[in-house]
Formats: C-alpha cells, sequence, structure tokens
C-alpha cells in the first residue's frame, strides 16, 4: 500500500492505493503557514479515519504546484511513515516524451495527469485539469506530451469578480438554467458555468485542428463534475486521475 498525495493550490488530495485499487480519498486545504509537525498531525488523523496505519504505508510519492508546501509535507510523510518519499520532478523516471520548450518546467500535475491518461484511455488525448486554475494539455499520437493551455479557474474568476465589482455578489455554482440570464446571480452563472464550457469546446477544437486528428477527453479536477456536463464536446469525467498516475510513477521508480 502507498500513500500518494497531490499538491494543488487549493487542496491537498490524497490517498492509500493497493495494487491499483484506491482504498480511499481525502482532501486537506493548502496552508501555506503550517509547519511539518502540523501537517504530520493531520495526515496522521486522516489515516486513523480510514483505519490505515502509518506503519502498514510501504512507501510515499508527492505531486506539487507549491514548491514551498511540497517540501514540508515530505517532512511530514516520511516522520510519519519512517519511509524516503518520492517527489514527481527531475530526476523522476516517467517514461514521457516531453515536447515543450523547456521539458523541466513542466507542472508535475500536468505530467502526472499525462501518464495516467496514457495508460488509461490510449493516445492522442486531451487532459482537462478544472481547479485553481484550469490547465488542458496534449498528448499526441505518438504519445508525446505537446504542452497546452493555462487560463483561471472557475473560483478564481468567481472570487475576481465579486471582489473587484462592487455590485456582483458570491454565488453557489448551480447548473444555469439558461445562457441569456435575466438577472444578476443567473447571468454571473451564465458567464461562469457556460463560459467556461464553451472556452473548453472551443480550445479542444483548436487544438485538434493543430494536431491534425480528433483527440479523446478526459476531464479532472474538483470543479470537472460541474464543468464537463455542460460542454457540448463529449469527455470522460476521471476524478481519481492524479492518484492513479501517482501509483503508476511510484511503480516504475521502485520496481526492480
Amino acid at each position: 500500500m502507498i500513500l500518494a498525495i497531490d499538491i494543488g493550490n487549493s487542496n491537498i488530495v490524497l490517498g492509500c492505493i493497493e495494487n491499483g485499487t484506491i482504498l480511499f480519498e481525502a482532501r486537506l486545504a493548502t496552508d501555506r503557514i503550517k509547519t511539518s509537525d502540523q501537517y504530520c498531525a493531520e495526515l496522521k488523523t486522516m489515516l486513523e479515519l480510514f483505519h490505515v496505519d502509518p506503519q502498514a504505508v510501504e512507501g510515499s510519492i508527492v505531486a506539487s504546484v507549491v514548491p514551498l508546501v511540497q517540501q514540508v509535507i515530505v517532512l511530514a510523510v516520511e516522520r510519519l511513515t519512517g519511509r524516503p518519499c518520492l517527489t514527481v520532478g527531475p530526476g523522476l523516471k516517467t517514461g514521457l516524451n516531453i515536447k515543450i520548450d523547456n521539458p523541466a518546467q513542466a507542472g508535475s500535475d500536468l505530467i502526472v495527469g499525462a501518464v495516467a491518461g496514457i495508460e488509461r484511455y490510449g493516445a492522442p488525448l486531451c487532459i482537462i485539469d478544472l481547479g485553481t486554475a484550469t490547465t488542458i494539455c496534449v498528448v499526441d499520437q505518438e504519445g508525446a506530451f505537446r504542452g497546452g493551455a493555462i487560463a483561471p479557474g472557475v473560483m478564481l474568476s468567481l472570487n475576481a469578480l465579486s471582489s473587484g465589482t462592487a455590485q456582483l455578489p458570491g454565488i453557489s455554482l448551480e447548473k444555469p438554467r439558461r445562457a441569456i440570464g435575466t438577472n444578476t446571480v443567473d447571468s454571473m452563472r451564465s458567464g461562469l458555468l457556460l463560459g467556461s464550457a464553451a472556452m473548453l469546446d472551443g480550445m479542444v477544437e483548436r487544438m485538434e485542428e493543430e494536431l491534425g486528428c480528433p483527440l479523446k477527453v478526459v476531464a479532472t479536477g474538483g470543479l470537472a463534475k460541474f464543468i464537463a456536463p455542460l460542454c457540448k464536446r463529449e469527455m470522460t469525467v476521471d476524478e481519481n486521475l492524479l492518484l492513479t498516475g501517482l501509483e503508476l510513477l511510484y511503480r516504475k521508480n521502485t520496481q526492480r
């Protein structure tokens, strides 16, 4: 059994995985000022909640888009389990051919998602991660990572609207009833949710034109279940894509 941890800007997703089966998935808030001792206590409590003995964890792997938190989490995990923790980054074998201007700049979350996407769905493939930021990355016909696009996430856009304007309120992410809103709340839902869905449809279409082939589309991230059903483009929602990718990378780098 391994402990896989994906550190995002807003949430830390963790899960224990055994023989390809995710035993549990949980989320912690990402806090840039917590110490390794605090995170160690939170992780211990979370494992106990799901009846997992830390000593039963054979190893762990962490991917992060928040470098400062990554260092703290790695220390916490190693203290909790008593074993070294792998991190996704330079030096880790991925088996992925990264064809971007500077491969070292590829986000660890994008690499993990691409590895899992190829394994589960094959190539060519478009992977959309709907979190704090919305990322769209492409794997071509040969299974090479070709890059993609980054846009503000839905909640980031909502917070910008609410805090940057005098009369626009915070809203819940309910499905818009129509594209043409007849009041402020419905108009905001239309713009945020349908607007995000239309952006994804358009971006995938443009990426297919550039590659010259159709793409399978997979959506993941905390907001995928809100946005993907609103897209005209057919896409698979896989909320556990990154945990799956982390286990694949762990096995790839530890099997003798």
